[in-house]
């Protein structure tokens, strides 16, 4: 009898109950791979706010920019925010990602069945992605206004010895300005990290999912720990790319300004609008090359460490939704 290969698609939703105890693992393990990732990262970060909005910085590269703030500040200067980084990121990061496995949970139970699930697969992914990150914002946005003015404080006399740290500078901004400066970049940092989570956890769970919609369960099962890291880097790099792309330097670079003070009086809309016409196309995409390599970095870290983070707490796997597809003989 001849035999054939028919290709059989069989729906995986696997829905744990997660207990408290599991929620708070999932915080602290998203908090402390966004602490890790992007505390690496401050001294680009410091780099690459001079030249969004410093204009003796506007025409240097990364690294030249960085040599001049050697040169002229001395090497702690590439710390510059470290503090409002590491504190923000860690409830940022804790909010973001037991969010999201929270929110991608109810969307599978709200949906009915596994069969719905799937179908509305990336939907659940997009939402809950975007809801994760419009609470986690709520925390982030006061400590990166204190961060960013941290950053900049050197740009004019007036300002130098504006903070000498975090508490100190929350404190100021908060006396000299109120809540309405601490959330002033509110608005723009929605744009910026909602399409940036979006990126993030759906590329990455539909990486996943062409990764693994080949293998049978048993063998998923049995993937050596060097095939699991790799499966793991190469989504973590495709969906750093993604969100690099979707966030779109000008709401990071519009974020800055607002968070520097600058720009007229008047509603949100109206400030961005004038801020944006004045930077025009190539102030508004400054620094999209670094982008690219510093988002890579970050997101393929961070999903490397949450992974190694949860199984080091004892965590369980998040909600699993797949659509996978395998060789069946006949």
């Amino acid at each position: 009898m001849a035999e054939r290969k028919a290709h059989v698609q069989s729906l995986t939703v696997q829905l744990p109950q997660f207990s408290p105890r599991d929620y708070t693992s999932f915080f602290f393990a998203g908090a402390l791979c966004c602490t890790i990732t992007h505390g690496a990262m401050t001294p680009i970060d410091v780099v690459k706010t001079r030249i969004q909005i410093n204009p003796a910085y506007a025409k240097h590269s990364m690294l030249s920019g960085a040599r001049l703030v050697v040169a002229t500040e001395g090497p702690k200067a590439l710390l510059t925010g470290f503090g409002p980084t590491a504190v923000g990121y860690f409830v940022q990061g804790g909010a973001k990602f037991s969010g999201y496995e929270y929110c991608k949970r109810k969307a599978v139970e709200l949906v009915g069945s596994p069969e719905a699930a799937v179908k509305y697969r990336t939907a659940i992914y997009l939402g809950s992605a975007s809801v994760a990150e419009f609470f986690a914002d709520i925390f982030l946005t006061p400590l990166e206004a204190t961060r960013i003015r941290l950053a900049t404080r050197i740009r004019l006399v007036s300002e130098r010895g504006y903070a000498s740290g975090l508490v100190t500078g929350f404190a100021r901004l908060a006396r000299e300005g109120g809540i309405r400066e601490l959330y002033a970049g509110f608005v723009p940092i929605l744009f910026k990290q909602i399409p940036y989570a979006i990126g993030q956890f759906t590329v990455n769970e539909l990486c996943h999912e062409l990764a693994f919609r080949s293998m049978s369960y048993e063998t998923r099962c049995k993937l050596t720990p060097a095939k699991k890291f790799s499966i793991q880097l190469g989504s973590g790099v495709i969906a750093g790319f993604a969100a690099a792309i979707l966030i779109q330097p000008p709401a990071d670079t519009l974020l800055s300004q607002i968070n520097k003070g600058h720009g007229p009086s008047g509603s949100m809309l109206h400030r961005l609008h004038v801020l944006a016409r004045q930077a025009g196309p190539r102030g508004l995409f400054a620094g999209l090359g670094p982008r690219m390599v510093m988002t890579a970095g970050l997101v393929s870290g961070q999903f490397l460490l949450y992974g190694a983070i949860k199984e080091a707490l004892g965590a369980p796997p998040g909600v699993e939704i797949h659509k996978e597809e395998s060789a069946v003989t006949l």
